[in-house]
């Protein structure tokens, strides 16, 4: 049975590890040409490609998603050679997990710039070329932080309800101008990549495995969904915020279901708080 995926160069950025990571193993066997790998640790994206083997030809990059001069190097390198890729799935992700006026300046910004910004500086690098080819997919990875606030995660939900409204916006944009580019947001709740080590998961929203997720992406992406979101309660909460009077959906939402304490033991991942 022939794969979405047959014969198509996927890019994926924050590749070394969580999402990422685990969509290019599972898709390295499922017909792909090429992966192209970035991260920021490009001696993990080595340990990726080692695990991946001969499946595919890989392409590992050590690229900084925030730094605009980083990402239009290595896209200009890849184009330079050939490639503009058939996928782009932006992983690439940081959270502080504080509360607002706890954040330092840099730490805002290096979430915006990273969970947002970078994402759109990696399309864009490709965008015009993908346009006049005539097809392509753009893959987001948001979150369910971009439907519904949360203490401790104000920048973070911040950069992830831009991503899914610049998503839906670059989708219209796309179809009105019949470029044949597909536009899919990924809108999970928290999943077990260490990203949000220690945190609580709300009533009815249990974490995801991060196996389960990739399932899901492969089989939304394969479909050309506009969202895939998970587990099936995260579908309901534009409809329940919609439906309910702001002090009832937050009464609803914090004594409830848990939501707003959810950050409350919130660890995250080593290699970030160092970075930090």
């Amino acid at each position: 049975m022939a794969s979405y995926f047959d014969d198509k160069t996927i890019l994926i950025t924050g590749a070394a590890s969580g999402i990422g990571r685990r969509f290019a193993e599972t898709v390295a066997s499922r017909g792909v040409r090429k992966l192209v790998l970035w991260d920021r640790n490009p001696d993990v994206l080595d340990e990726v490609a080692a695990g991946i083997g001969d499946k595919c030809q890989v392409i590992t990059h050590g690229v900084d998603v925030s730094s605009i001069e980083s990402v239009t190097t290595h896209a200009e390198k890849l184009k330079s050679e050939g490639v503009v890729p058939d996928l782009i799935l932006s992983c690439a992700g940081i959270v502080v997990g504080k509360m607002f006026h706890e954040h330092s300046a840099e730490e805002i910004q290096r979430t915006l710039d990273i969970n947002t910004t970078g994402s759109m500086w990696v399309v864009h690098a490709f965008l015009e070329e993908m346009i006049e080819r005539g097809s392509g997919h753009i893959v987001n990875l948001a979150s369910a932080s971009g439907y519904i606030g949360n203490p401790r995660m104000s920048v973070y939900a911040a950069s992830k309800w831009a991503v899914i409204g610049w998503s839906e916006s670059l989708r219209l944009e796309m179809g009105k101008l019949n470029t044949g580019i597909s536009i899919t947001s990924v809108v999970p709740s928290y999943i077990k990549t260490g990203m949000f080590e220690g945190v609580k998961a709300p009533f009815l929203v249990p974490l995801l495995e991060t196996d389960q997720i990739v399932e899901l992406m492969i089989k939304g992406i394969s479909k050309k969904k506009s969202k895939i979101q998970a587990p099936f309660m995260v579908r309901f909460v534009p409809f329940i915020k919609s439906l309910l009077p702001e002090r009832a959906f937050d009464w609803v939402a914090g004594n409830v279901l848990g939501v707003y304490r959810s950050m409350e033991s919130f660890e995250g991942r080593e290699r970030d708080k160092e970075k930090e």
